[in-house]
């Protein structure tokens, strides 16, 4: 199957976490000295942490309902005193326009006072086009890397290799 067509069939499956790593893998050279099997790792971990774990998509949501109910200077407050903010996973969800103008009004009352920890599995080359809006990009991307401590890690997913728990016994838990 060609990629275009796998790419199209993994969206309709609603898969959108592997086809985003899927699409990512092919501007990697890196990747190409994968096994498949490790290939195959990624991509299901990717759908799996996008599936699961959505802080910086909650934070996002909790910014958007802010502004509604008219909480937001204060929510904004109350994350500009945070003394670490950790945002976690970032670039596995496209920024829509308000969440890149939020996130930049977080970083921006951020910057110089508070930490702010980014964790990603998209390497940095790549966050530009993740934010999308070339303009906010630079600006959130100015905020989040100049005076930063990078640190990339070059193993596997520590959730791939973790052991799995024993299952349960099936006589002990029917009785």
């Amino acid at each position: 199957m060609l990629l275009e067509q796998t790419l199209i069939r993994l969206r309709e499956l609603r898969l959108d976490g592997m086809a985003s790593a899927l699409e990512e893998q092919q501007g990697v050279p890196d990747v190409e000295g994968l096994s498949f099997d490790d290939r195959l790792g990624l991509l299901i971990e990717r759908e799996a942490t996008v599936r699961e774990d959505r802080r910086l998509t909650r934070l996002l949501a909790e910014l958007a309902l802010a502004r509604a109910d008219g909480s937001y200077p204060k929510l904004l407050d109350r994350l500009q005193k945070t003394r670490l903010l950790v945002i976690d996973d970032f670039g596995l969800a496209p920024l829509g326009e308000a969440g890149r103008r939020d996130l930049l009004e977080v970083l921006e009352d951020r910057v110089g006072r508070q930490a702010t920890l980014v964790t990603s599995q998209l390497p940095l080359d790549h966050w530009h086009e993740a934010i999308g809006d070339s303009t906010l990009a630079d600006a959130i991307l100015d905020r989040i890397v100049h005076h930063a401590h990078r640190i990339q890690l070059k193993e596997g997913s520590m959730r791939r290799n973790k052991p799995k728990p024993p299952a349960p016994d099936t006589e002990t838990a029917a009785a």
